[in-house]
């Protein structure tokens, strides 16, 4: 083959290939995430808070090995989405990386330990309870406005895909922080519930004034059957009754309120994510997934590995897909991999009222 024949290929090849990935990166859903440890891509990194992931072994099967304050052995449930959906994994909000074009892909605004009530997860101090996370968003559209246009800015985030995950920590670090705690003299378990629903509905209103339009609610896990409390409150290793009352109270009001404020907008804005049967499904039958135990955590000490935090000196089992949980509160990247499988193509039962594969497929009509 001659030297320009050559030449010209290469070219062409070249121009293909800018094409072809300008076009993915153009047409990539834009994504951002709001909530706690189970989505945090690291913002408490940058925190003054003792809630943190930054230490081995966390990321010991992440890309790069190491730690990225993620409460994950690998990727963790934004990022499994983020693949799904053919876009980059979300940086976190306080990255300095996270600047020019990068602010197309969306942001991560998470921070481990916080709640829907701003009492809850007190004793890690300084991390981003929602109002903070919000007021961020309004800062990165501010800066999104000075990348492309106020105009185009504001098609970005209405045609993003939002998801919010909260809840977990305003039983386990509240409600039930200690045998008697302020929130359980103040309410039984059902009030709590109703009041924990009335203010998230303060929370997913102010999501939509800010320009929400799809967002992933995920209801709460089974947090009685965590590692953590099977360790400190379970005789036998079964799952603790009073959590799994309260978190089967809490979630089918949640899925009710995600209705009626559909309802009341006129359009199906939030979706609930049943992460409680996703979470079940695995823990009741993990052989069938393929794990050897749902009981006891990868990596921690004590009982069932649920005793304190996972560091150096903890236990670590050598093969993390065969646990369904990394560490005493949180799923093993595998186990995630199933949550995120049904939220994709779960039935009306899990997700509703629909899930991520009608979502995509409606909303690429649209933006």
């Amino acid at each position: 083959m001659s030297t320009s024949k050559t030449i010209f290929i290469t070219l062409i090849l070249t121009v293909v290939t800018v094409f072809t990935s300008t076009k993915t990166a153009e047409s990539a859903r834009t994504f951002f995430v709001f909530g706690d440890s189970l989505v945090d891509n690291g913002n408490n990194n940058y925190l003054p808070t003792t809630a943190r992931a930054d230490s081995p072994p966390y990321g010991i099967d992440y890309p790069t090995h190491r730690p990225t304050g993620r409460f994950s052995n690998g990727f963790n449930l934004p990022d499994l989405i983020s693949q799904h959906i053919g876009s980059e994994p979300t940086l976190p909000y306080l990255s300095p990386q996270l600047t020019g074009q990068r602010l197309l892909i969306g942001a991560n605004f998470a921070s481990a330990g916080i709640g829907i009530l701003n009492d809850t997860g007190f004793q890690f101090v300084g991390i981003l309870r929602m109002f903070e996370q919000f007021a961020l968003f309004q800062q990165y559209q501010g800066r999104l406005s000075a990348e492309v246009g106020a105009a185009q800015a504001q098609r970005v985030v209405n045609g993003a895909l939002v998801l919010m995950t909260l809840g977990g920590n305003d039983f386990v670090n509240n409600y039930f922080l200690t045998p008697v705690s302020a929130r359980s003299r103040q309410f039984t378990i059902p009030q709590y519930c109703r009041y924990l629903i009335s203010e998230y509905r303060k929370i997913l209103m102010r999501l939509y004034e800010l320009g929400g339009r799809r967002v992933l609610v995920t209801g709460t896990g089974p947090l009685g059957c965590v590692p953590a409390q099977l360790a400190t409150r379970s005789r036998n290793g079964e799952c603790v009754a009073e959590l799994q009352r309260a978190v089967q109270i809490f979630n089918p009001l949640l899925v009710q309120m995600t209705r009626d404020l559909n309802s009341q907008l006129g359009s199906d804005v939030f979706v609930a994510v049943n992460a409680f049967q996703m979470n079940m499904n695995f823990i009741t039958n993990p052989q069938t997934f393929g794990f050897v135990t749902s009981k006891i955590a990868c990596c921690g000490q004590g009982r069932f590995n649920g005793i304190g935090l996972c560091t150096v000196a903890s236990n670590l089992c050598p093969n993390r897909d065969t646990y369904a949980f990394w560490d005493p509160y949180h799923p093993s990247e595998r186990a995630l991999g199933f949550i995120v499988r049904d939220i994709f193509s779960g039935t009306s039962d899990i997700m509703t009222p629909m899930n991520l594969s009608t979502i995509m497929a409606i909303d690429s009509n649209l933006y």
